[in-house]
């Protein structure tokens, strides 16, 4: 398992047009995609679920991946959420 905490950038944080962008960044992950946000943990290939994280701009997360290519997929999804995802 491998795992990298970051800050949102988004200006709207993770709500539903990001959320469905990162879910769909994580759907095409081989391994698990997950976010933690304080003591919550959620799938990140299930958009309702990232939208029930209430991830908002300057929340700090954990993104966390295990699988076969787990460090490929992380850097993916940090990738993703790095670049605005579509703001």
């Amino acid at each position: 398992m491998v795992s990298k905490k970051i800050t949102i950038s988004n200006k709207t944080g993770l709500h539903l047009r990001p959320a469905g962008i990162l879910s769909k960044v994580a759907g095409g992950c081989k391994s698990s995609v997950t976010l933690i946000k304080d003591d919550k943990k959620v799938n990140a290939k299930s958009v309702l679920n990232v939208m029930s994280a209430q991830i908002n701009l300057g929340d700090e997360i954990i993104v966390e991946c295990e699988g076969e290519t787990e460090e490929a997929d992380l850097q993916t999804v940090i990738d993703a959420i790095e670049s605005g995802l579509g703001e």
